[in-house]
């Protein structure tokens, strides 16, 4: 091998490794925009952008479970033109099962013709009367469906579902099983307020997510901080009925329907926040709580080590917010020491 031979063969063996670790080396991206009518704000350190990816899971997702999507698989489920069910919504339909029996149900996604009937769902209602609410409660249930392997079956045709108190959730976890499996470690990803998070930040911290303190505004979203959370691994959702609300004379109705009564909930409960494993969870949960109430959800998840709860609750003889937490989600909060 002459010298000049040996020298061209360097260099490219060179370039090429060089090559190779630029590809391997590792940054932060982040990405924003808006889904389902609401933001998301994702950031992940990774060797390449993921945004493709991204996009593909919401798409997947809007043609599986999404009510406002005509051509979805769950709009044909509804309207009876199949009974076939994609992996999403089984999953979905487990999940909401099994909280549905934990929480009494209290979460419940064939509450749909009820959100509706109130004029927060995706048809436009008007203040229903107690003989209308009574023909909706008729087929409203998680009792009138069963699945059937990939098969949905119905005992009432007009039973409907609705995975909006969910899905939110399972788009997180979904997001970051797929930043997982391109070799992220360290990843946040939040939609509409439902965070999943993994590993630390830019600045090599556990993330710091901030939970919101209610505020009742709702042409102009605002974000004052109630207390900022420590996450490293995991999710944390929030529901209130402080933003998706309306006066109708001397009555304020809230989106969140009782499935039990079909009344539009509006209590002293403004909001609830829950740590979780999986966004799915911490994101149904937080829904049943606020149908819950004050009292059934302290007695509830007082006890329970896997579910971090806190509710901001109104006091109505002063006027001040009362908050209260479990013992699981106090030790995930932000304490002034450790900023």
């Amino acid at each position: 091998m002459n010298r000049r031979y040996a020298i061209v063969l360097v260099a490219i063996v060179v370039a090429v490794v060089m090559l190779m670790c630029s590809r391997d080396r590792k940054r932060f991206f982040s990405h924003e925009g808006v889904v389902w009518t609401t933001e998301y704000h994702i950031t992940y350190e990774a060797s390449r952008d993921l945004n493709d990816s991204i996009q593909l899971i919401f798409n997947t997702l809007d043609n599986s479970v999404s009510p406002y999507n005509k051509a979805s698989l769950i709009t044909a489920l509804n309207e009876n033109t199949t009974t076939h069910l994609d992996q999403y919504i089984k999953r979905l339909l487990m999940s909401s099962m099994q909280i549905h029996h934990d929480s009494d149900g209290a979460f419940d996604p064939t509450v749909m013709p009820l959100v509706n009937a109130w004029g927060f769902g995706y048809k436009n209602g008007a203040l229903p009367s107690h003989a209308q609410i009574d023909s909706i409660l008729a087929f409203v249930g998680m009792d009138k469906i069963k699945v059937h392997g990939d098969s949905l079956s119905k005992s009432d045709p007009r039973v409907m579902l609705d995975f909006s108190s969910i899905a939110k959730g399972m788009a997180c976890d979904e997001i970051g099983r797929m930043l997982t499996r391109n070799g992220a470690v360290n990843w946040l990803v939040e939609i509409g307020g439902e965070v999943m998070a993994s590993g630390v930040n830019q600045h090599g911290t556990s993330w710091h997510v901030s939970v919101d303190m209610p505020t009742e505004e709702q042409d102009n979203v605002s974000h004052e901080s109630a207390l900022v959370l420590n996450l490293d691994s995991g999710a944390v959702a929030t529901s209130g009925n402080y933003r998706k609300w309306r006066n109708e004379g001397d009555s304020k109705l809230s989106h969140i329907i009782d499935p039990h009564t079909g009344d539009s909930r509006v209590g002293t409960l403004l909001s609830v926040s829950v740590i979780a494993k999986d966004c799915m969870t911490a994101d149904a949960w937080a829904t049943a709580c606020m149908v819950l109430g004050d009292s059934a959800v302290k007695r509830l998840m007082q006890p329970r080590r896997d579910l971090g709860v806190m509710t901001i609750s109104a006091d109505t003889v002063t006027g001040n917010l009362i908050v209260w937490s479990n013992a699981s989600f106090a030790d995930h909060v932000l304490t002034p020491t450790t900023h």
